[in-house]
């Protein structure tokens, strides 16, 4: 049983992850624009608001860690010598693994244990049910914390530091690349008057299937015809143009498929043969 926990951030993972009794402190507490709304979350949430981190972290056996991307090593930094030596400061924030490991540093110097959390689906409505993963020496632990508080979906990611936040982040390259890719086609599409036919192209085409043997096939289709791929783009970079969306996406499919497709490689079968080809840039060559 965890007596004490306190809340780094509180805005809506905060909140949809509040403990009644818990303590909590977001710096937007200190803005007089910003107090009254924030005092009022702290309220309907049952914390307690601190005024500042240390009163929040008094002895505390656990901190989460939840506020800005930018703001995560930061309050790591400023968080740490407040901490009671061995409290556990768990970092869901969405970061890089790099940063987390910077953050681990400040922490354990300080005589806390830093656990890297990953946050893997929107917070709402799953709230506690959000699934989470849990990396670093102190991963067990923090999984114990986690699980103590009433989160039920709580999984190991690895022994280091960085090990749960890389796989958040490298998901994010096509959870977030699709959405914006979405948004520049169908933007184009509505412009041009055919986004009912683009839509029912993408339904008849799309088909359902693994991704391992989805990316397989795509580096396939990469490594036999990217050069010729990379000049169909830069004809869609100037369709989009034409249409007054800025092709940001779509200037990146053109480098990455130019890349790829000048190795003049064969593609070998499997998707581990194809990533060590492209990785070592060897292979059989076109002909």
């Amino acid at each position: 049983m965890i007596e004490s926990v306190a809340f780094i951030g509180f805005g809506e993972a905060g909140q949809a992850f509040a403990r009644p009794g818990a303590r909590a402190f977001d710096r937007k507490t200190g803005d007089p624009a910003s107090r009254a709304a924030k005092l009022s979350d702290y309220e309907a949430s049952g914390v307690s608001g601190s005024d500042d981190a240390a009163e929040a972290l008094a002895g505390a056996a656990v901190a989460l860690s939840l506020v800005t991307a930018d703001q995560a090593l930061p309050a790591a930094q400023s968080c740490a010598a407040m901490l009671d030596p061995g409290a556990l400061w768990l970092d869901l924030n969405s970061v890089a693994p790099g940063t987390k490991r910077a953050a681990a540093q400040a922490v354990e110097a300080a005589g806390g244990r830093y656990v890297d959390v990953a946050v893997m689906s929107p917070v709402l409505p799953a709230r506690l049910g959000v699934p989470l993963l849990v990396a670093g020496p102190h991963a067990a632990a923090g999984a114990d914390a986690l699980s103590a508080i009433g989160f039920t979906n709580v999984s190991l990611a690895g022994p280091q530091v960085g090990d749960a936040s890389a796989i958040k982040m490298i998901r994010s390259v096509m959870v977030k690349g699709i959405e914006a890719l979405s948004a520049e086609c169908i933007l184009a599409a509505r412009r041009a008057g055919v986004a009912d036919a683009v839509l029912a192209s993408l339904d008849a085409s799309w088909k359902p299937q693994g991704w391992e043997t989805r990316v397989d096939y795509n580096l396939d289709r990469m490594l036999a015809h990217g050069l010729r791929r990379a000049a169909e783009m830069e004809e869609v970079v100037k369709t989009l143009e034409e249409l007054g969306v800025e092709p940001a996406m779509t200037r990146g499919t053109v480098v990455r498929q130019r890349a790829i497709g000048s190795l003049g490689l064969v593609p070998p079968e499997g998707l581990a043969a194809k990533l060590d080809a492209i990785e070592d840039g060897k292979g059989e060559r076109a002909a």
